[in-house]
């Protein structure tokens, strides 16, 4: 493993308007001033957390993949985030992970949050991606998935970087911090959380709380409300010789997903 640099593109979004947004992250990105190998964008980064799905979802075929690719390519990095998709009758709620030479995989979100209707409008995930960038295996998922460990759960380091893209509203924001935390000390692993700011469409308030953890639970960075982009890199020396010292992996109860 070599030294990861990751970007954590923390913003408001435009509500409902994918072009817009697409422009507008696009400036951002041409902001970076450092070089990096991946760029983690929010969930729903084109549309805010939205279920107007049959109005906003996109085909695989639409424009936001070739812009993903684009980017990609431009800034010779990994680009991640999630959107709407519509694939047959079906809508996801997708990520997707975008090289710089146009291939990807995607990851649709496994827990739906029920409490707005999103289990009534999209379909659920079934399987988890493991990109490996640098030597580095790394799981990316998706805002509510943050509260079921079991799913998150890194059985024998088959994971060496947590990824969670959310529309997590303020109100919540205790919870997003604290299994931020957990994850990464649980599971021996850096993890990264981006989170959006602003207000959207539904009045929601959106405080960011964007972080990366060490494996130890150490914060490395955090910001609040602003709208920020952040790069840092990623110690994998850390990473081995804490795994090293303190094996709890070795520990953990073996199990399977039904």
């Amino acid at each position: 493993m070599e030294n990861l640099t990751v970007s954590l593109v923390q913003t408001s979004l435009h509500w409902h308007q994918p072009e817009k947004n697409r422009e507008m992250l696009a400036q951002k990105l041409n902001s970076l001033t450092l070089p990096t190998d991946l760029i983690i964008l929010p969930e729903m980064f084109t549309t805010g957390f939205s279920m107007a799905a049959p109005e906003l979802a996109e085909p695989m075929t639409g424009p936001t993949l070739p812009w993903l690719a684009d980017q990609a390519q431009k800034h010779q990095a990994v680009i991640t985030g999630s959107l709407i998709i519509k694939e047959g009758n079906a809508y996801f709620n997708r990520l997707i992970w975008m090289q710089p030479d146009g291939n990807y995989q995607y990851y649709d979100k496994r827990h739906l949050f029920r409490m707005v209707g999103e289990t009534n409008i999209y379909t659920a995930g079934q399987n988890k991606i493991i990109p490996t960038l640098k030597g580095w295996r790394i799981c990316p998922l998706i805002c509510y998935d943050l509260r079921f460990p079991v799913w998150s759960r890194n059985q024998q380091n088959q994971y060496d970087l947590y990824l969670y893209v959310a529309n997590w509203p303020e109100k919540r924001r205790l919870a997003w911090q604290t299994l931020l935390l957990a994850r990464a000390i649980e599971n021996l692993a850096y993890v990264a959380g981006v989170n959006r700011v602003g207000v959207d469409g539904n009045n929601i308030t959106y405080s960011g709380d964007s972080a990366v953890y060490d494996p130890l639970g150490q914060a490395i960075w955090q910001s609040r409300h602003e709208e920020v982009s952040q790069t840092l890199t990623l110690d994998s020396t850390t990473l081995a010789a804490y795994r090293q010292a303190f094996p709890a992996h070795l520990d953990a109860d073996n199990f399977n997903l039904i």
